[in-house]
């Protein structure tokens, strides 16, 4: 059993990204991994020549398995389904920065839950994490032909639906501040200094917590719904509103007494926010407890 962990460890990180992003849960994808572990510690290794490989494969599959189950309990969700948002703050590692702070943002996850099974999976493989075809196929048990085909769908169709021209890092963040500070202080016209005439805004609340049903449309509309939200916050017991990288972007976290409270992911472009994904559901917020801490 000791050699196996090793092995396993060298992966964890990359099959934890894999999940991660076919699933839109932390929850789902650290149970995924660890069911890979239990079959990769019951399997008959003289078989496996790639171990990475073997892995991956697994990982997806299990993946894909969970997905359906998914989508089922998402349609009796209440109110609009985001994912579980993740704190990429990675203290600076390569490793994780490269596993999850690439191309793992809210917005991009919410337009692959669109996506069919297969081509979610061929898009997560293929796109993110650039692995050949020949190996793509294997995974999926289909053939390099068809596995072409679903990566030319599936990228045409988050092509069509991504956000808007993203702004650069350094725009993101600055708008992102601007956007917490109006947040902070309640003030519907620094909310509308900040979003654009045409933003939307969707929380998840699952029915576990106060949200909005629908999505809000509109700069004025949005802004007073924040201001509200920001004004009834407050008075929550040691309520902490940060600027935090959420899922590899520059976001707004917030953490009470009991724990997480809220995350909130911005889409910015041209100066101003034109997207505001914000999850509430306490059931979603354990992404929200940094994933490596700083020895």
């Amino acid at each position: 059993m000791t050699d196996l962990l090793p092995v396993f460890d060298a992966h964890r990180r990359l099959l934890f990204g894999v999940a991660y992003r076919m699933l839109g849960s932390v929850a789902d994808a650290e149970d995924t991994v660890q069911d890979a572990w239990l079959r990769w510690s019951a399997a008959d290794r003289g078989d496996v020549a790639d171990p990475r490989a073997w892995l991956v494969r697994t990982t997806t599959r299990l993946a894909l398995d969970r997905l359906t189950s998914a989508r089922a309990r998402r349609e009796t969700y209440v109110g609009p389904w985001l994912p579980e948002p993740l704190l990429t703050d990675t203290a600076g590692d390569p490793a994780d920065d490269a596993v999850l702070g690439e191309q793992v943002s809210l917005a991009l996850l919410v337009v692959l839950e669109s996506l069919s099974p297969a081509e979610r999976a061929v898009f997560v493989l293929r796109e993110v994490f650039a692995l050949p075809v020949v190996e793509v196929a294997g995974v999926l048990g289909r053939s390099e032909a068809a596995v072409r085909q679903l990566a030319h769908r599936a990228r045409e169709h988050v092509a069509a639906r991504r956000p808007r021209s993203v702004a650069g890092r350094q725009e993101h963040r600055e708008v992102t501040e601007r956007f917490l500070a109006a947040c902070l202080g309640g003030d519907v016209d620094a909310l509308l200094a900040a979003l654009a005439p045409d933003a939307v805004l969707l929380t998840d609340g699952g029915g576990r917590t106060k949200a909005a049903l629908r999505p809000i449309a509109g700069a004025d509309k949005v802004a007073r719904f924040l201001a509200a939200v920001a004004g009834e916050g407050a008075s929550s017991p040691g309520l902490r509103l940060e600027l935090a990288e959420v899922n590899g972007l520059p976001g707004v976290a917030a953490w009470t007494d009991a724990g997480p409270f809220v995350a909130m992911s911005l889409g910015v472009a041209d100066g101003l926010v034109h997207q505001v994904l914000v999850v509430l559901n306490p059931d979603k917020l354990t992404g929200l407890r940094p994933r490596v801490t700083p020895a």
